[in-house]
């Protein structure tokens, strides 16, 4: 079990590396940052000095090392339109994100195990194909589109619920949140919702496929013949062995949540890492780019091996291969 953690650890490593070369030629390489520092009546010589003392003038390799090790203790440089450092930036929008990313994938999960588990097991039911025709609509609509129907439904049209912003925060020790007040809660439905809206049909509609693969086995069927209750044959024996399979695309979709994050922030103008992106790509902030860059890599990769670690415990199968194979 060790040599199999130590090996997807280094993979893991690997991959940082590249995603951090990646943000470093976007860091150096796509415009000049002084232009962005300085106004148009700088003199070559304020140039010059300026990139002295940023070290743009020092070989790549220094400045890549440099990049590294900043990187390492959370530290991207200034940011171009907010004159800030963007590790600030980071902390106080980092919040909004990680709630409303925790919100949507408990909704996907949820939601989506249990419906998935229901029309496998009543196939032929009516409501089991109600359930597969509206999940349809979450898999096939975009992310905006939802976003916008779920505004004009329950904001413009009901009033039930707002239609932008986070609500009223408060702050508890170095975090902000809105999950302690009304107005916080009620705000985070619709993005919730919107976000984890594609996820949870994805995960319903594939642990539909797996349980019915799973229902069709001989020793489910053996099972059945020896007079095991069908609860148990569905929700200990059946589910279980479901999910191992599952497991693995599970943690890489909710991993997209951060990605996807940056279309639903952006319709509701929820205050998160995904509307901060944004801001910086339209005025070109290449260190906010950079960094946000770094951190969703840093959560797929976490996420990634923590699913790799899971599944080898689960399933000794896959541990001995790879101690096998090493």
């Amino acid at each position: 079990m060790t040599a199999f953690v130590l090996r997807r650890f280094g993979q893991a490593v690997l991959v940082m590396v590249l995603v951090a070369a990646a943000a470093f030629a976007l860091f150096n390489y796509v415009g000049d940052p002084v232009n962005n520092l300085v106004g148009q009546e700088a003199t070559f010589e304020d140039r010059q000095a300026l990139r002295d003392r940023l070290g743009l003038n020092d070989p790549a390799p220094v400045q890549f090392a440099r990049f590294m090790s900043n990187a390492l203790t959370g530290e991207f440089g200034i940011s171009y339109r907010m004159q800030r450092p963007v590790s600030d930036l980071l902390r106080e929008r980092s919040p909004a994100t990680v709630e409303l990313v925790l919100a949507s994938a408990l909704f996907a999960l949820i939601l989506g195990i249990p419906l998935g588990v229901y029309t496998a097991i009543h196939r032929e039911g009516v409501a089991s194909r109600a359930i597969l025709t509206l999940s349809l609509v979450g898999v096939s609509l975009p992310t905006f589109v939802i976003g916008i129907g779920l505004i004009y439904l329950f904001s413009v049209t009901l009033g039930w619920l707002p239609s932008f912003g986070r609500g009223e925060t408060f702050a508890v020790g170095g975090w902000s949140t809105g999950l302690l007040t009304v107005s916080g809660l009620k705000a985070m439905i619709l993005p919730a919702v919107t976000l984890g809206l594609f996820q949870m049909t994805f995960i319903q509609r594939l642990v539909r496929a797996e349980m019915i693969e799973v229902l069709g086995t001989d020793y489910i069927r053996t099972a059945l013949a020896m007079g095991v209750p069908r609860a148990r044959i569905h929700y200990v024996y059946a589910l279980k062995n479901t999910l191992l399979p599952v497991m693995t695309v599970i943690g890489l979709k909710l991993g997209e949540l951060v990605a996807f994050s940056i279309v639903t922030e952006t319709v509701f103008q929820w205050p998160g890492l995904g509307l901060l992106f944004i801001q910086a790509v339209a005025f070109a902030d290449i260190p906010v780019m950079a960094a946000y860059l770094m951190m969703v890599a840093l959560v797929f990769v976490i996420i990634n091996l923590a699913v790799d670690v899971l599944y080898a415990f689960v399933d000794p199968r896959l541990r001995s291969s790879e101690e096998e194979a090493l």
